[in-house]
């Protein structure tokens, strides 16, 4: 966790939900924001490997373990299986890469940063999950991956060139057909 004042930011998903969360963290103290609800919170890992948690002067017991990539939180009798990643992270995720089908890839930006490395030029095939493009952002490298196979049409980009959200960086047509 970052000193005080540095927030985190992330995106939970609880089953189909997904919630935006900030957490702020001052000597074992959190103020936690979920969807713009604040919550304050004292939390403490107890001898047992349990969470003692005080949130806004009600007293939980939480027990938190990792499954297969999932944070599982058990509190109050009830279970959640919850994904937590970094905000960046799921913008990339989410709306980073490549978009189209049939017709074709158009790889865009998700957000703002430096482009620090180009793996494609004009000409080359590429198949699903093959890096196209890194982009620094937020001190972070972030790779963007072909969604399917192709060739590669056009680059727009090159290294060091400073992009902006939804900026095209590649483009791809579509993989021919015999």
């Amino acid at each position: 966790m970052r000193g005080p004042g540095n927030a985190m930011h992330f995106i939970t998903t609880v089953g189909s939900e997904t919630h935006e969360v900030e957490v702020t963290q001052d000597d074992g103290r959190y103020r936690i924001v979920i969807d713009g609800r604040v919550w304050d919170v004292d939390a403490r890992l107890t001898a047992q490997g349990i969470s003692s948690l005080l949130i806004d002067g009600v007293s939980h017991v939480a027990d938190v373990d990792d499954e297969d990539g999932a944070c599982v939180v058990e509190v109050g009798g009830e279970r959640y299986s919850i994904q937590v990643e970094e905000r960046t992270r799921y913008i990339i995720r989410t709306r980073g890469g490549a978009a189209g089908g049939a017709a074709g890839q158009t790889v865009k930006a998700p957000l703002p940063g430096k482009v620090t490395h180009i793996a494609v030029r004009a000409g080359d095939p590429v198949i699903a999950g093959q890096a196209l493009v890194v982009i620094e952002a937020m001190k972070m490298e972030n790779e963007l991956k072909a969604a399917a196979a192709g060739t590669v049409s056009d680059v727009r980009v090159a290294p060091g060139q400073a992009v902006n959200a939804g900026d095209v960086l590649v483009v791809i047509a579509p993989e021919a057909t015999p």
